[in-house]
């Protein structure tokens, strides 16, 4: 069995800042807002949050490989 990552990397698209941020592991996170430029991300078409859409890392239930549709993993 795979340990799951809990820690990702937001790249904000709109300017390109970096931030390693903490996972939860009991939501999925619908919305990020950038430190530098304010910008509030939220997930792509198709994503269920913002980590699988800005981060290094996909969150915890597509690592453990969970159902992930925007409503049946978090």
């Amino acid at each position: 069995m795979e340990t799951t990552i809990l820690k990702s990397t937001i790249t904000c698209p709109e300017c390109g800042h970096k931030t390693e941020e903490e996972m939860p592991t009991n939501a999925c996170q619908f919305f990020y807002e950038c430190e530098n430029c304010k910008e509030v991300l939220r997930p792509n078409e198709g994503d269920c949050c913002v980590f699988c859409s800005y981060g290094t890392v996909a969150c915890p239930p597509i690592q453990e490989n969970k159902r992930c549709n925007n409503s049946s993993c978090c």
